[in-house]
């Protein structure tokens, strides 16, 4: 029974985030049981988004995203696209990169990328969402 009051209290963590849902918490617990315990990179690359580069001797290639498990990173765009309405931190943070020049696309995983390191750091520390 403690398992399952652990599972829930980081539930109604997750869910304390604007643009987290049911369906992203409950893939999140499903499929990232480790999340609360990873450093901010490894989180990144266990969901696939730490940008890989393609460098070859003098050739610097692009980075992309590869790897990681797909349904978390599948049900973190969709949960993105909603957080960049309703979420005034990544609103922001979406919007610099944009102006700044970069992808829509590119923005959009690199805001997944924030949010999850986040959402790691909420977990490791048991703190609900803070607006700054």
């Amino acid at each position: 029974m403690a398992e399952v009051a652990e599972w829930q209290s980081t539930y109604d963590l997750l869910l304390s985030v604007p643009g987290v849902g049911p369906a992203v918490a409950h893939t999140l617990l499903g499929e990232l049981p480790e999340l609360g315990s990873l450093s901010s990179r490894q989180v990144g690359a266990l969901c696939g988004l730490a940008p890989y580069n393609r460098d070859s001797g003098s050739m610097r290639g692009k980075r992309r995203i590869k790897g990681g498990r797909a349904p978390i990173r599948t049900v973190l765009y969709m949960a993105m696209m909603s957080a960049i309405q309703c979420n005034p931190i990544m609103k922001n943070f979406f919007n610099k990169l944009v102006e700044s020049g970069k992808h829509k696309k590119v923005a959009l995983t690199a805001c997944m990328r924030k949010m999850m390191t986040i959402l790691n750091a909420m977990v490791r520390d048991g703190s609900r969402w803070q607006e700054a």
